[in-house]
């Protein structure tokens, strides 16, 4: 097994998009209109807020949709975890990496201050190694400096270390990093989406399948 296993958050580890959803839908009812059903966002929540307001507001222009981000962003704080939970098999794999001797962290795009309170919700703060969010340095992935700035931090090399994410920037910033790449089938995705576009060097229907032997190894 690697020495460090890093992984994405939302749609990897968690699965959060029921509280994205209500405070999607509360930004709809202030605008007056009809809230969305799960099955409609799903697909856009690795994507992000801006995804996700595209679909809630098809009619409207990116500028238009960039107002409505700190509302969304406001109203997803004030329950940031209150339905989420950690997809069926993750605490297996945490408690797999932790018995090898290895370590395991956090590299997300969703803003840090929001990671902070799901991590804690999970109650992984003093088992994750590093949480490392959008803002915590100037770039994100697709760009690799999150994955080599933990890796670093943690006197891991690149080499050593594995990364699993159920987005293609996961996959492409993992490539650019020099290091392995998993995709996580079981996370959230839109219907074109087909992840063996994406060549990473592994992937898994279900989070148990990363304890198939060899496929965290570096």
């Amino acid at each position: 097994m690697a020495a460090l296993v890093l992984f994405d958050l939302d749609g990897t580890l968690v699965d959060s998009a029921v509280d994205l959803l209500n405070a999607l839908n509360r930004v709809l009812n202030r605008e007056g209109q009809p809230a969305l059903l799960l099955e409609t966002i799903r697909p856009v929540v690795s994507k992000g807020g801006r995804a996700m307001l595209r679909v809630a507001f098809p009619e409207r222009d990116d500028a238009a949709r960039e107002e409505l981000l700190p509302p969304f962003l406001a109203a997803y704080a004030e329950a940031v975890a209150e339905h989420s939970t950690a997809f069926d098999g993750v605490e297996e794999v945490l408690h797999a990496i932790e018995a090898n001797g290895s370590r395991w962290g956090i590299v997300t795009n969703k803003p840090f201050y929001l990671a902070v309170g799901v991590v804690a919700t999970m109650g992984w703060n003093e088992r994750c190694a590093i949480l490392l969010g959008a803002d915590s340095l100037p770039k994100k992935k697709p760009d690799p400096d999150q994955l080599l700035h933990a890796c670093e931090h943690l006197g891991v090399t690149p080499q050593d270390c594995v990364y699993v994410g159920d987005d293609e920037r996961d996959i492409v910033a993992a490539r650019a990093a020099g290091m392995k790449s998993i995709a996580a089938l079981w996370g959230y995705r839109e219907a074109h989406e087909d992840p063996a576009d994406w060549r990473p060097d592994a992937s898994a229907d279900i989070p148990r399948d990363l304890l198939r032997p060899g496929l965290l190894a570096p």
